[in-house]
């Protein structure tokens, strides 16, 4: 029996390194996401600087680690063997969990995910104690609603507190500063930089202190004797320091506190949500030496009252789970993806958006317009227009050079400073607040204030702020079911249990990891696209131009006919394919169309009014592309649905059609290779007796439906398909006439 729990404490420890990869891979976008965005330093610098503050903040979670011990339930109330189930029950859930959210690049949080685990499990033995118990009982028993209520509590708090205050500083900041800050740094840069620097001092040291693994009691009740001492010297020092800085060397002061707010994000990250990870491991293993040292106590009967005193936890276990984090840090492949979500949300500069307009989204910014222009009626004109020139960003717009920097130093530094003040206040607390809430919320407060959510993008990031926050309740839900179905399974049914959910999760993991891989290649596909915009000239446009049109219609030829052959064919899994491919396609054809604005924009002036030609161009490959969908989509639900099959002699028209089609893309794709557009006209009249095939084809099939030859699905379906042809003849010619004035038009400008 020994060696069974011996199992499941190296089963706790082995998920607890996978779980401090997946967990950070998730996190890592609270504290990376302000300098990446700002492109204040290289990669490895802020890396490196990250990494340092993760080490010196594992440090000061020591007093976390009681949260996962009895913050959530009344360990006493439960048996040893009942107490282990429910802490691999937790790590379980966290994993897979932890590990789809970083798939689809949604920032969720590891605090609200493994408070919601544990109440999960809990409640579910619990449970399966009061309904085996003769005496009964209730979950009050066995839960500590007061202090999880309280968690959660403060965790929905801490989301309004977030935004507010992100918001609130940063139009602070803003009116300050203003969007040209490089002139007023030089009057307010070291006072703003001190206040910071004071700022997170006094919350990480003075309030983060009483929960390092290293300072003594008497060194903690010194620090707070001296509290407001510290404070007024680290104002005065560091503004003195900066303001140095910056007449010696003309060092940016802003960067200096992105810089230090970045180690001190990832310090407090570390310090408030280390517990996440390996806080469940190290309870299991506390637990398993108690019962070790009971003696041959029985594992069902033996009570987990130790639980209830304080431990402090080595701080060689808080250094080794350090250094797994700054490692999967700088290996991760999915932080990135993470990353980029609050980076698009968040940008300052309007561009392709990633999600979609919702009703919700919509009804928030109609209101938030009406309720402005409420607001405008109130405030005096000569105030409105101060502000208004405080936000103004045109010179800032003319002098950025790197387009993928989001937005700028100020901002930056808000979103560090407070976010950092919030966390640690609520790590000396011992709230296990959620940084990613916290980060994402200051972050989406200055986006707001700062008037990165104008009327082109205002409805498409709410969208997103919705999705992500919709997001962190079905975190909640699906932690909390998760985890209490899993902890019912072990049970009853032990070990096999354990090893079946276990090999669940190393699948899910494998196949979420391949998921993750084929979406990155499209990503690098579509930033592959978006370079060949930034290259444009009157030399390659051409060029780029004749590449995405050929590579279309290749693809519209292709797709075509294996919709047609997957109709004669009766071919269900080929159109679903077809249909997968098609739509990969219309999203190339859509992307290339939204990036037209910077398209046009990159052109000199000579060739800068043959801009309308290529909008036409695309234009007419984005109908072409519709075409298909339209096309193809009828086919298959047609074959999906089991409907009748075409009649032989409507196989046989259009198998002919279908080659046809074919030769006639061939035809088209030889004169695009070699810019022959004198001879347009070939395929002018290949297209009439196209045209007038397909004329003849309606008009039999009406014949047949007269005779009764053919059902209503059956003649719907060859209309439609007659018909969609038809249109994606027409826009194939005025693609290749659209082509033909673009390369006409350049040619004469370069002359």
């Amino acid at each position: 029996m020994e060696s069974f729990y011996i199992f499941i404490v190296v089963i706790l420890f082995a998920l607890a390194i996978s779980d401090l990869v997946v967990g950070v891979s998730n996190d890592a976008v609270n504290f990376l996401n302000s300098a990446f965005g700002s492109k204040v330093a290289s990669f490895r610098v802020i890396m490196i600087v990250a990494a340092l503050g993760i080490l010196v903040g594992t440090t000061f979670s020591s007093g976390m680690m009681e949260i996962a011990r009895k913050g959530i339930m009344h360990p006493d109330q439960f048996y040893f063997k009942e107490i282990m189930i429910i802490f691999i029950a937790v790590m379980l859930t966290d994993i897979i969990l932890l590990d789809l959210f970083n798939t689809f690049g949604l920032p969720t949080s590891t605090t609200v995910s493994i408070v919601f685990e544990l109440l999960g499990a809990s409640v579910g033995m619990a449970i399966i104690k009061i309904t085996n118990s003769p005496e009964g009982g209730d979950l009050d028993t066995y839960i500590n609603t007061g202090k999880a209520l309280a968690i959660i509590f403060g965790i929905l708090l801490s989301v309004i507190i977030a935004f507010s205050f992100g918001a609130l500083i940063q139009y602070l900041a803003r009116i300050i500063f203003s969007f040209e800050y490089e002139k007023y740094l030089r009057y307010f840069g070291s006072i703003w930089g001190g206040l910071s620097i004071a700022a997170i001092t006094f919350f990480i040291l003075i309030k983060g202190a009483k929960g390092s693994s290293f300072i003594s009691p008497e060194q903690l009740i010194c620090i707070k004797d001296n509290a407001f001492l510290i404070i007024v010297l680290s104002f005065i020092g560091c503004s003195l320091l900066l303001q140095l800085v910056f007449w010696l060397f003309k060092i940016n002061v802003l960067k200096f506190i992105v810089l230090v707010g970045t180690f001190a994000l990832a310090m407090a990250f570390a310090g408030n949500d280390l517990v996440n990870f390996i806080g469940v491991p190290l309870a299991g293993f506390e637990s398993f030496k108690a019962f070790i040292a009971s003696g041959s106590a029985d594992p069902a009967a033996f009570s987990m009252e130790a639980l209830k005193e304080a431990v402090q936890t080595p701080t060689t276990f808080l250094l080794i789970a350090g250094i797994i984090m700054v490692i999967t840090l700088w290996v991760s492949r999915k932080a990135r993806s993470v990353t980029k979500t609050t980076l698009d949300l968040s940008r300052q500069d309007e561009g392709t958006e990633r999600f979609e307009s919702s009703l919700l989204a919509r009804t928030i910014v109609r209101s938030t317009l009406s309720f402005g222009k409420s607001i405008s009626k109130v405030v005096p004109v000569r105030i409105q227009i101060a502000v208004r020139k405080r936000f103004d960003r045109t010179l800032y717009k003319k002098r950025k050079r790197d387009e993928s920097i989001s937005f700028d130093l100020v901002r930056a530094s808000v979103n560090l400073v407070v976010a950092s003040i919030l966390i640690a206040f609520g790590t000396s607390l011992k709230l296990p607040l959620s940084t990613t809430y916290v980060t994402f919320m200051v972050a989406m407060g200055t986006s707001l204030a700062d008037g990165a959510w104008g009327r082109e993008s205002a409805v498409y990031r709410i969208s997103g702020v919705i999705t992500v926050i919709s997001g962190w309740f079905f975190t909640a839900l699906s932690a909390f079911t998760v985890a209490f179905c899993i902890a019912i399974i072990i049970h009853w049914t032990d070990l096999a249990g354990i090893l079946a959910i276990i090999a669940l999760a190393v699948f899910l993991v494998i196949r979420t990891n391949v998921f993750h891989n084929k979406k990155e290649k499209e990503e690098e596909k579509k930033k592959a696209e978006r370079e060949k915009i930034k290259v444009l000239d009157r030399e390659n446009v051409l060029e780029i131009s004749r590449q995405n049109v050929t590579s279309t219609l290749i693809s519209v030829s292709k797709l075509y006919y294996l919709s047609i052959t997957g109709l004669l064919n009766e071919d269900r899994k080929l159109l679903k394919n077809n249909l997968k491919d098609i739509k990969e396609l219309n999203q190339k054809v859509k992307s290339q169309k939204d990036n037209v604005f910077s398209t046009i924009k990159l052109l000199d002036e000579k060739s800068s009014d043959t801009g309308p030609f290529y909008v036409q161009v695309l234009d007419y490959l984005r109908e072409a592309a519709h075409c298909l969908t339209y096309l193809t989509e009828p086919v298959f639900n047609h074959i999906d649905n089991n409907h009748p099959p075409l009649r032989t002699v409507q196989r046989n028209y259009l198998n002919d059609l279908n080659e046809e089609i074919s030769n006639f893309y061939n035809l088209i794709l030889n004169i695009l290779k070699k810019d022959k557009f004198e001879d347009i006209g070939e395929i002018i009249n290949k297209q009439q007796i196209i045209l007038e095939r397909l004329d003849k084809l309606r008009k039999k099939q009406v014949k047949m439906i007269k005779r009764e030859e053919a059902g209503t699905k059956n003649s719907l379906l060859f209309f439609n398909t007659v018909s969609e042809t038809k249109s994606l003849l027409l826009n194939t010619v005025n693609i290749i006439k659209a082509q033909r004035d673009f390369v006409i038009h350049n040619l004469n400008n370069s002359r």
